[in-house]
């Protein structure tokens, strides 16, 4: 059956719980068949979709090559629409061999290697950030004052952004991916991609040891790729960066200050669960929301339905990571299961590249803040601190007190 023959077309996104969970109706949708949703397409429209939730299709759609990331495409279900033969977003939005030949560009600046050795100089960011934090009044928000803070400072070092210009890329980027009016996202787009292009040509002139001056010096000067393509690069380091880890580590920490002895089993041993609790702690509030959308390039099967071409996907990352079939209850967060199969660092060709330096200051920041303050607690409803309506989960604050 087609996707406009559908009977049952349900309206996509699906709020969480007043917990932040994954809505409950994803349990429902993986008992049967991908099935048809109305997704957002532009200012007061929308467009069928097919949603997948089940662990093992969320995994064969990221994979798929003839599921189309390239928002240039003509009926590509992207928020911000780019007009044929116009740059996308990112390189994330593109697919082989272009998304290969840029992605490889970066390669190195996130291998293990090079990663381990931003180990001391993130540790004294989180360090300076926690003695600063230290000394406010309480109750105080940990989130402004440190998750949301932390993430800005280490991207800004590796891309080589002024420390002075924190606050406009960070607001820039927040606009553009919020779910809110699309003409002020494309605004703040534009707005963001034409200073990182200056940063670039200033980075021409006088270039320093960070990712936007190799670019420029190595990549751009010899012509092997443009200043729209470099802009593309930083803009995705940038949004990836920072708005995917700053709500994680916050998350982090709400998960373990809503139990108490979950808190303490994390603790002890100056850490020693923390990587482990990190990873399931990702799987369990599965940020991304509505952000994986596809569009098929050729008929294929897909969880036992068709889908054919011209039809859009939307990939949903929080059901696949709640499967009951994969991680048994799945709404319970346990450090002690097997969970390096969550989809939360995506699959395929598009599987996270930062994810090593997104484990570091993930990993840093939740071993120095449970030694730091081992009396830790919450001073707020846990329901009233999650922000809605964003393309990444996340909290608006999160007051605490010790």
């Amino acid at each position: 059956m087609s996707l406009e023959a559908q009977t049952r077309v349900l309206d996509w996104p699906f709020a969480r719980t007043e917990n932040g969970e994954p809505a409950p109706v994803l349990a429902e949708l993986r008992k049967s068949p991908p099935c048809a949703v109305r997704i957002p397409a532009g200012a007061a429209e929308s467009r069928l979709a097919w949603l997948v939730t089940r662990y093992a299709d969320v995994r064969q759609a990221l994979a798929d090559p003839r599921l189309s990331a390239d928002e240039r495409l003509p009926g590509a279900p992207v928020r911000i629409q780019v007009p044929p033969g116009g740059n996308p977003s990112s390189f994330l939005r593109l697919d082989d061999p272009e998304h290969a030949r840029l992605r490889g560009l970066i390669q190195t600046e996130f291998t293990m290697r090079r990663v381990r050795r931003l180990g001391e100089p993130v540790q004294r960011l989180v360090d300076d950030l926690l003695d600063r934090f230290e000394d406010l009044e309480r109750p105080a928000d940990l989130h402004a004052a440190f998750s949301r803070t932390l993430p800005t400072l280490v991207i800004a070092q590796l891309l080589g952004v002024p420390e002075e210009d924190s606050p406009f890329f960070v607001e820039k980027t927040r606009v553009t991916i919020s779910q809110g009016d699309p003409a002020v996202s494309q605004a703040a787009f534009v707005e963001m991609s034409e200073y990182l292009a200056e940063l670039a040509r200033g980075k021409l002139k006088e270039p320093g040891d960070d990712l936007i001056s190799r670019l420029a010096v190595d990549h751009h000067a010899s012509g092997a790729i443009t200043l729209d393509e470099l802009v593309g690069i930083a803009r995705l380091v940038l949004v990836a960066g920072h708005e995917t880890t700053t709500n994680q580590i916050a998350l982090n920490v709400l998960g373990l200050l809503r139990d108490d002895s979950l808190f303490a089993k994390v603790a002890a041993d100056d850490g020693a669960l923390v990587p482990q609790y990190v990873e399931e702690s990702m799987r369990y509030w599965s940020i991304s929301q509505d952000a994986m959308v596809r569009l098929a390039l050729e008929d294929l099967d897909l969880g036992g339905v068709t889908v054919a071409r011209g039809d859009a996907v939307v990939i949903s990352v929080p059901a696949g990571n709640h499967d009951e079939s994969v991680f048994a209850c799945p709404r319970r967060i346990d450090p002690d299961r097997d969970t390096s199969g969550h989809l939360q660092w995506g699959y395929g060709p598009h599987y996270c590249q930062g994810a090593p330096l997104a484990r570091l200051e993930m990993e840093l920041s939740l071993r120095t803040l449970l030694r730091r303050f081992p009396s830790l607690r919450l001073a707020a409803d846990p329901r009233t601190v999650f922000r809605r309506g964003t393309v990444f989960h996340g909290v608006t604050h999160l007051p605490v007190t010790w």
